[in-house]
């Protein structure tokens, strides 16, 4: 069959679901991913036939798409930072923004003299610290979280892309109880968290491919206590940064004052809140006094 038939078939399919730009980028990624063929192939060779194996594969993710399976969970990986995650419907799939996150960190960082002790709360797939481990040099990265099937994902990756992190298995509600990892026990230089941070209220904002395939104990937080996660992360990070240490967190874009204003109660100096890309709140930083 003719390559340029299946693009069509794509766009008929899909184009009402995701839009014509999207499925284009979804069509040139999966015959990058499966054919090896650079996404300028059809204007090279506009009569391009793939054969029927080829047929099941790209049909087959065709209609995982048709049910709004996350193009990187067909796939297998997810882009980030110039790297290749594996993920699965146990981690979130890194964001854009959180990519903005960890380059305000290499840019705040990237020339340190000392070497650095690095802790990423709630760590999923392990794209924050792993990305740091890769782009700084000297340093100590840790990474916590409390679901067994995300840190099988992080060591996983940390293995597939050479870093060095340690990977940790905690509740970050619960850190000053015994059962806590005795490396939390130290002081460090960065601590990094996005927790869960997404309203109940605010599903319906949301694509279905989130809410029916990525992890709602990674998304969501009661409508009445949508802070939780934060007022411990910034707790554990009053006692536990280094003094000047720098705290960095993604954030609800809704709630940027009411997370300022956590960092302001536990004595957090220069505070910064930034927007993202697309001009939401979406990430701050505070210096521990």
């Amino acid at each position: 069959m003719l390559l340029k038939e299946i693009k069509n078939i794509f766009h008929l399919e899909l184009d009402a679901i995701y839009g014509k730009e999207e499925v284009d980028s979804f069509f040139y990624l999966l015959i990058e991913h499966y054919f090896n063929l650079e996404r300028f192939v059809l204007a090279i060779q506009p009569n391009l036939v793939i054969d029927k194996e080829q047929e099941t594969v790209i049909f087959q993710a065709l209609s995982e798409l048709k049910l709004e399976k996350p193009i990187q969970h067909i796939i297998g990986t997810a882009y980030f930072m110039d790297l290749d995650f594996m993920v699965n419907k146990h981690v979130l799939i890194p964001r854009p923004e959180t990519e903005e996150l960890v380059r305000w960190i290499l840019d705040d960082f990237k020339t340190a003299a000392k070497a650095l002790t690095i802790l990423d709360m709630g760590t999923g797939s392990g794209c924050i610290p792993i990305s740091l481990d890769k782009n700084l040099t000297h340093t100590k990265v840790f990474g916590l979280d409390i679901s067994t099937d995300a840190l099988k994902v992080a060591e996983e990756n940390n293995g597939l892309l050479g870093a060095g992190v340690k990977f940790l298995q905690a509740d970050m509600l619960s850190l000053n109880t015994e059962t806590s990892a005795k490396e939390l026990n130290q002081k460090f230089d960065i601590i990094i968290s996005n927790p869960p941070y997404v309203r109940e209220l605010e599903k319906a904002e949301m694509h279905n491919n989130v809410i029916d395939h990525e992890p709602s104990l990674a998304l969501f937080v009661p409508d009445e206590d949508p802070l939780k996660f934060y007022t411990a992360v910034v707790k554990f990070a009053a006692e536990h940064l280094n003094e000047n240490g720098c705290l960095y967190l993604e954030i609800n874009q809704y709630l940027g004052e009411e997370t300022k204003q956590l960092l302001l109660d536990s004595n957090f100096k220069t505070i910064e809140l930034r927007k993202d890309m697309f001009g939401n709140d979406r990430m701050i930083k505070g210096i521990r006094k």
